[in-house]
């Protein structure tokens, strides 16, 4: 049976409404999924910055859309976080991108992945994250559906201000679940560029593209080279 995607934001107020609070960006993802009728999605804060932090991510595969455009610093989250607008990709396997290291990287390790649709996630002026759709062989969007999606994104903003203070923390991990995944993905990342920062005395930007480097070369996730990092391995380590 078809999805009524214009029933979509109001199925994630539900989902914000309702269960543990530390769920949240899990109810929300699964609720932006299931409402939109896609095949994954991934929310993440700060998005098109090097404080990036995931929120959400509904499977193994909208995780790795999420670890690839970190790694490689470009793809739709990032364009559509910085434009403040939707970016729309619907053929991911056969046209050529605006990003040619995530489209490299995507048709190798995603290859059934042909769409993905990003949308910023907005507080007021202000871009606070993205939210990244995927879809494997579906058909291109129309307008409505676009809509639908945009009315979606901002229930899923609307639903993160109230707990803006568990956000971000400098001193720990946000206290969302599954905490495995959400320390990884990016804290204990940023934790990481402060040890590189130390051991080879560069500025954080420059920490951090040695760490993005090593992945890109090791044909790892940034996610595995900070993990080795922690356990204390130079990040072009092999």
């Amino acid at each position: 049976m078809a999805v009524d995607r214009s029933q979509a934001a109001g199925r994630v107020a539900r989902a914000a409404a309702g269960g543990p609070h530390d769920e949240l960006p899990l109810r929300l993802g699964a609720a932006v999924r299931d409402g939109l009728d896609v095949d994954g999605a991934t929310l993440s804060l700060l998005t098109d910055t090097p404080a990036r932090q995931l929120l959400a991510a509904t499977d193994p595969a909208a995780l790795r859309l999420e670890e690839i455009q970190f790694t490689v610093l470009e793809g739709p989250c990032i364009s559509a976080a910085a434009a403040g607008a939707p970016v729309l990709v619907d053929d991911l396997q056969e046209a050529l991108t605006p990003w040619p290291l995530f489209g490299a990287s995507v048709r190798e390790q995603l290859p059934a992945l042909t769409s993905v649709y990003a949308f910023p996630l907005h507080v007021g002026d202000y871009v606070l994250g993205a939210m990244d759709l995927l879809g494997f062989g579906s058909d291109a969007w129309d307008d409505q559906a676009v809509e639908h999606a945009v009315a979606a994104a901002e229930a899923v903003s609307a639903a993160l201000v109230p707990a803006r203070e568990l956000l971000l923390l400098d001193d720990a991990p946000p206290a969302w679940q599954p905490a495995g995944m959400i320390k990884a993905h990016w804290f204990d990342t940023h934790m990481a560029i402060g040890m590189v920062c130390e051991q080879r005395r560069v500025s954080p930007q420059n920490a951090l593209a040695l760490m993005r480097a090593a992945a890109f070369r090791s044909g790892r996730s940034l996610a595995q080279v900070t993990a080795d990092i922690l356990r204390g391995a130079p990040p072009d380590a092999p």
